[in-house]
């Protein structure tokens, strides 16, 4: 891929409307120092010095299309307490269209509290519900998204298995979706993915494809690959593979993509990233191809920084030069 030719998707990615339902959760993370063991039980004395929110889960792939400029559309369900009044705040701070989230005295906003001494985490603590949303939510949800659907360029189903992404929520948006031609993209949990037959595509992890299928024996990689894009009906399936890059499974190749990072620091919410930009970059006009390609190279900076975190387009311009210098 030229460089004329990235430029022009990326340049598209302002005009990009995509909607993102899942899970959407709140990092919150408390950083101090540790000078002394507690008189009261062998545990670290951490002495809070900063307290950073971060948007995780769901909430993370809107933070990324957010960062690269698109229009966000974000569909979940989040508590009526503090934690869900900070999450909203965030949102609409990056100017992300959220009517539809549904507020719920019933559930806790998902929060994932990380405490650190210096750098190193000490602890988590987690709020959440993980059992599915009633119907009601449900249909609120799907009410929503049926009325913005003309206005959408695609979607991404972002499932942490805590409840939003019901079979019922997943297979009706599936279904509203296809029938307009858009493309959907699903970060899957392996227990719910039947949930997902006739998406676009997906875009698990080795672990997550190997678990997929039930943890198969005896096959190759590219075999799991191409058995689980035949198995839900996918036009192709992106596979990450840590170390060894992504691959893309479509119908009749499979293209293997190697790994670029400068170094890794931190893998978390990395995930969220690839199917951010392989979304993004195809609803931009790429082609399945060229969008793993992008999408991997956002991945390559994106785990080089520390905590959940984001990239931007100057990033993937410049990192996509620095590996591929004989474009220019």
């Amino acid at each position: 891929m030229k460089k004329e030719r990235l430029i022009e998707i990326i340049s598209n990615f302002r005009k990009v409307r995509l909607a993102v339902i899942g899970d959407i959760m709140l990092d919150d993370y408390l950083i101090g120092s540790v000078d002394r063991i507690s008189p009261e039980a062998p545990v670290p004395v951490v002495l809070i010095k900063k307290e950073k929110f971060v948007l995780g889960g769901a909430g993370n792939v809107i933070n990324n299309l957010a960062t690269l400029g698109a229009k966000s559309y974000c569909y979940g369900v989040v508590g009526d307490d503090i934690d869900g009044d900070r999450l909203m705040k965030f949102m609409k701070n990056l100017g992300v269209d959220v009517s539809g989230i549904i507020r719920s005295e019933e559930r806790p906003t998902v929060v994932k509290r990380r405490v650190l001494g210096g750098s190193q985490q000490l602890l988590r603590l987690d709020w959440e519900d993980p059992t599915d949303i009633n119907v009601i939510l449900e249909e609120a949800i799907l009410e929503k998204f049926s009325q913005a659907l003309d206005n959408i360029d695609g979607i991404i189903l972002s499932d942490y298995d805590k409840g939003v992404l019901t079979p019922k929520v997943s297979k009706e948006i599936i279904k509203m979706a296809r029938k307009k031609g858009k493309i959907v993209v699903v970060d899957p949990k392996p227990s719910n993915v039947e949930n997902y037959i006739g998406a676009s595509s997906m875009t698990p992890n080795r672990k997550e494809a190997e678990l997929c299928l039930g943890k198969p024996k005896k096959k190759t990689i590219d075999e799991i690959g191409t058995e689980i894009r035949e198995k839900i009906k996918l036009e192709n399936l992106l596979m990450t593979r840590s170390e060894e890059g992504v691959s893309l499974y479509e119908e009749d190749k499979v293209t293997n993509i190697p790994t670029f990072a400068k170094e890794v620091y931190d893998v978390t919410g990395a995930g969220d990233t690839v199917i951010s930009v392989y979304t993004l970059a195809k609803a931009a006009g790429a082609t399945w191809e060229e969008a793993a390609k992008i999408a991997n190279t956002a991945a390559g900076v994106v785990v080089g920084k520390i905590g959940t975190s984001t990239v931007t387009v100057e990033e993937i311009i410049n990192f996509y030069d620095e590996i591929y210098k004989e474009w220019n």
